[in-house]
């Protein structure tokens, strides 16, 4: 039997539920890859989607072995790290309102690549509170090993969970054939991941 670093199947499938509808349900990774693949389809997509998921995988272990604590010991960290994502993510927002569509001859710029979807993981609050809940609350010894099954076992289920939103966006690309639609499109999608912010400024 696999070594789970003492977690309990209990633990594990509340770990997978966890992971399930938080990466699921509706973010600012979950809507740029729904533009990502409204405006570059699937395979071009697939680098922000490896991103996303190996980047928050990563995320989690720092977090678990010890990152944490500075936001008890330093709660200003917390504070610089909530402006930080604020303003980036209020530029991805400009960044997709603005994106020309491909037929007016301006750049239609480049999907995310997976450098860049890794380290935006650093700045989206969504993500913040998925590594932190499920290292506080599903670790139960923060044993290195334990960590890391948190970290893989959430990856896992991530990545076929996020993929689903760049799919939508995909089947979406027939409906915005026209210039006009696709701008529309990105336009609402930066609404809603302006939106997305709610939580942050006013939790």
């Amino acid at each position: 039997m696999p070594d789970t670093g003492g977690m309990t199947m209990e633990l594990m499938f509340g770990l997978a539920a966890f992971a399930f509808v938080t990466s699921i349900t509706p973010g600012p990774n979950n809507l740029m890859l729904m533009a990502s693949g409204a405006n570059f389809g699937f395979r071009r997509s697939l680098s922000h989607m490896l991103g996303i998921s190996g980047g928050f995988c990563f995320m989690v272990i720092v977090v678990g072995m010890g990152l944490a604590e500075i936001f008890d010991r330093f709660p200003i960290s917390h504070l610089i790290l909530k402006g930080a994502s604020v303003v980036y993510l209020l530029y991805l927002a400009w960044r997709i309102a603005t994106a020309a569509p491909p037929s007016t001859g301006a750049p239609a710029g480049e999907p995310f690549s997976f450098l860049q979807a890794a380290l935006f993981q650093w700045v989206n609050p969504k993500a913040w509170s998925m590594a932190l809940t499920a290292v506080t609350v599903y670790s139960a010894t923060h044993a290195f090993s334990e960590i890391v099954v948190v970290a893989c076992l959430f990856s896992l289920i991530n990545l076929p969970s996020v993929s689903l939103w760049t799919l939508l966006g995909q089947a979406m690309r027939r409906l915005l054939n026209a210039p006009a639609r696709l701008r529309q499109f990105n336009i609402l999608m930066a609404v809603l991941l302006i939106v997305s912010l709610y939580p942050v400024l006013f939790a």
